[in-house]
């Protein structure tokens, strides 16, 4: 698949390559993993000089000895003596930076965590020192969300306020995908939905359906869930490093949350345990969940709820974690009867999401969420308000347009357009067909 999309990642990077020239730059790059991280800063290098290295799980003396070949291919220096460790090696191109503006790419930055951790602390002492003599322009690439937000935010850790930029990078927008499907032919919105559905927008199960000409619901599900599909353990290689030894309490809850137990006291009064550490550690440490409040709620409201930000794992906790022992007996054709028979209502909840992303993306409205009252009594899809023009829209979304009521709607509205009597309403009820005058 071609490079698509990134086009505000690539204008920052470009800046700071030339700010770099006048004094070395750090910039972190993180989001989970297949999201694109490298093939973005390899897009970003193709037209100058650039070195790359990958922090493998192998000991700091072997790192070293693949390092120092490739320092001696890109640079053709002398290398004097035996370096065993990554403070010499950084050293050394710090060193050649001084005289020469370039790249250096340092991927799955975290993994020094488990190789050697003073290894940031010596990184720190030598930037501090040569950074203004150095033109390096320094590109840091992590997957472990929480150990590269450990590394780069936490006060007390030694790379701490280095990075110039932490940027975030996050999965394709839907008019992304919309571009790539078109690219291959397809424009029907059913497959852009499904895309979306499956996919979540990640590069890489992007790539993988269109290498294998997966352009409708049956041909992804085919590909999906059939032995040695890339899908099937994919969840537990992107999590369990991030989880550690607990990550059964953590996937049982996310299994929890994909299917609907969206409150914390639905979560513990089936798990029978507190869960309010791992909550809190699955939003804000491994930015793997959300809570989503009423539109008008107040910041101190408990009524709330939890989501899983990615649809891709959704999806995988609610068909393929939930069902594992089905999967482990081969038994693909019952877990596509099951999505068969659940798909449409599983289906319907992403709708929304994918109607407040399009209508986030038109940059009309400051505010975008949903509505309920407490027992989720009046629930409204999609609420888009503009504060400054005081508009309001209600909306519901639903796959069957015919079952959408709009005088239903405007009745569950009441209550929250008292808390709005200065704006205009506006109703909508939306389906997929409509997603296209949203798509830009």
């Amino acid at each position: 698949m071609k490079f698509y999309g990134r086009q505000e990642e690539l204008k920052e990077l470009k800046k700071l390559y030339r700010q770099a020239k006048d004094s070395a730059r750090m910039t972190v790059l993180t989001g989970r993993r297949r999201v694109g991280k490298t093939l973005l800063s390899l897009e970003f290098t193709r037209n100058h000089k650039f070195i790359y290295l990958f922090v493998s799980k192998k000991s700091e003396q072997l790192l070293c000895v693949e390092y120092i070949e490739e320092i001696k291919r890109i640079f053709n220096v002398p290398v004097i003596g035996e370096i065993r460790t990554f403070k010499d090696i950084f050293a050394l191109l710090l060193e050649i930076s001084r005289k020469e503006h370039f790249t250096l790419i340092i991927d799955e930055f975290q993994e020094f965590y488990n190789i050697n951790p003073s290894v940031y602390s010596e990184m720190q002492h030598l930037w501090d020192v040569n950074k203004n003599r150095s033109k390096l322009n320094l590109i840091l690439i992590g997957s472990v969300y929480s150990l590269m937000y450990k590394i780069f935010q936490n006060s007390k850790e030694p790379l701490f306020g280095r990075a110039d930029r932490f940027l975030f990078i996050k999965p394709f927008a839907i008019k992304n995908i919309n571009v790539i499907l078109g690219d291959y032919g397809v424009s029907d919105l059913k497959t852009v939905f499904d895309y979306y559905v499956f996919t979540g927008g990640i590069p890489r199960y992007i790539d993988s359906l269109t290498a294998n000409s997966a352009f409708s619901y049956k041909k992804i599900v085919d590909f999906a869930l059939r032995t040695n599909s890339p899908f099937i353990n994919e969840g537990k290689n992107l999590l369990i490093e991030e989880f550690g030894k607990e990550y059964g309490t953590y996937f049982s809850i996310l299994e929890l949350i994909s299917v609907g137990k969206t409150a914390r006291s639905e979560i513990e009064s089936i798990l029978e345990r507190n869960t309010g550490g791992y909550l809190e550690r699955l939003e804000k440490d491994y930015d793997i969940i959300s809570k989503h409040k009423p539109i008008n709620a107040k910041p101190n409201s408990r009524l709330q709820k939890y989501r899983i930000n990615d649809n891709f794992l959704n999806f995988w906790f609610r068909f393929i974690y939930r069902n594992h022992s089905t999967i482990e007996t081969c038994n693909f054709d019952y877990i596509k009867d099951l999505l068969e028979r659940d798909y449409a209502t599983y289906c319907g909840r992403i709708l929304e999401r994918f109607f407040h992303e399009l209508f986030a993306d038109t940059g009309r409205y400051n505010r975008i969420g949903s509505y309920w009252e407490r027992g989720n009594q009046n629930e409204i899809d999609l609420v888009a308000i503009n504060d400054m023009r005081k508009v309001i829209v209600i909306s519901e979304v639903k796959l069957n347009k015919s079952k959408i009521d709009i005088e239903t709607l405007k009745l569950k509205s009441r209550r929250l357009l008292s808390v709005y009597r200065a704006y205009k309403p506006e109703w909508l009820g939306l389906s997929l067909d409509d997603a296209r005058k949203y798509i830009r």
